[in-house]
């Protein structure tokens, strides 16, 4: 593997700022990725990404209906955004994506984070995020290795051979 200067990509260290099934799940592919690849890979939630962290969020994350283009019903139509706003549409297509990835056996979230820890990858909240939002570090899930800040983060990711990449 290499990065956009032919040199090995040694470090990947992924932010993720949203919380929606389809952008957690990215996330945590990509990570799980690095980390069987041998690629050090560190995970850092922000904003609504926390709520795939949170103990009391992670296994309620949802998709999107409203405004997401790229949403399809089977046989490939697109997704009336309208439809999205009507009681427990967004609840039946996030069953129904959840579904599909089991029937893959797509892990759930924290088993999927489970993985990418054992395999030697961190997971980190943002302080800013969890200051906003009034969470404290017991609120989050046992596979977060630490609250930093933007910088504490960056510094951490520093080096040649590194990749940030942002969902």
């Amino acid at each position: 593997m290499s990065n956009s200067n032919d040199k090995p990509l040694k470090k990947v260290c992924i932010i993720c700022a949203k919380g929606t099934i389809e952008d957690v799940y990215a996330a945590l592919v990509m990570t799980n990725g690095a980390v069987m690849e041998g690629i050090e890979a560190k995970l850092f939630f922000t904003f609504f990404g926390l709520d795939a962290i949170t103990k009391r969020q992670m296994k309620k994350l949802k998709t999107a209906t409203i405004g997401n283009p790229a949403l399809r019903m089977p046989g490939n139509i697109p997704f009336p955004t309208l439809l999205g706003a009507l009681p427990g549409v967004e609840a039946g297509v996030s069953a129904m994506m959840k579904s599909q990835m089991e029937q893959l056996d797509i892990p759930p979230v924290d088993e999927f984070m489970e993985l990418i820890t054992a395999g030697g990858g961190e997971i980190y909240a943002c302080k800013l995020a969890m200051d906003m939002f009034k969470l404290k570090r017991e609120d989050l899930c046992e596979y977060v290795s630490g609250v930093l800040t933007i910088g504490e983060f960056y510094e951490m990711a520093g080096g040649e051979g590194t990749q940030i990449i942002f969902t």
